[in-house]
């Protein structure tokens, strides 16, 4: 990565760790951090937040909706910087989605694969998705 160019930026990570396809990473498995604090170490200068996480690029023109519209979906993120995830908000909106933020990054985990929330996937409005983040659980063995 490269770490001084974005430098100072708010960097969009948009990667969801797989074991199956990642290998496994200790640090992450244990649960002791998650693949986007580990990002935001490579990044240390950049404002790193979790975004489009939860759904594939082709369906984000497809359902968007307007604000206010009842069957707008919402979209996560988190971030330790409330101006990364601020960003990331105005994006989603921009686009068609409402947002549930779940920062910080340590708690990212909760819209990851295998959670209710991932589960559901980009079929949730603000309430169910927000709902489904609550319902998270610490899973160190997930076959993800």
């Amino acid at each position: 990565m490269p770490a001084e160019a974005l430098a100072g930026k708010i960097v969009l990570d948009t990667n969801n760790y797989f074991v199956w396809r990642d290998g496994h990473i200790p640090v992450i498995d244990s649960g002791a951090k998650t693949e986007h604090e580990l990002r935001q170490e490579q990044l240390l200068a950049a404002k790193v937040a979790k975004a489009f996480t939860m759904i594939e690029a082709w369906r984000i023109p497809t359902a968007a909706r307007p604000a206010g519209a009842p069957d707008r979906l919402a979209l996560p993120v988190s971030s330790d910087f409330p101006e990364a995830a601020d960003l990331v908000t105005r994006l989603y909106d921009q686009f068609g989605y409402d947002t549930v933020d779940h920062s910080p990054l340590s708690e990212s985990w909760r819209s990851g694969p295998g959670q209710p929330a991932w589960i559901a996937h980009a079929h949730q409005n603000r309430a169910e998705l927000a709902a489904n983040l609550r319902r998270a659980w610490r899973d160190l063995h997930r076959p993800f």
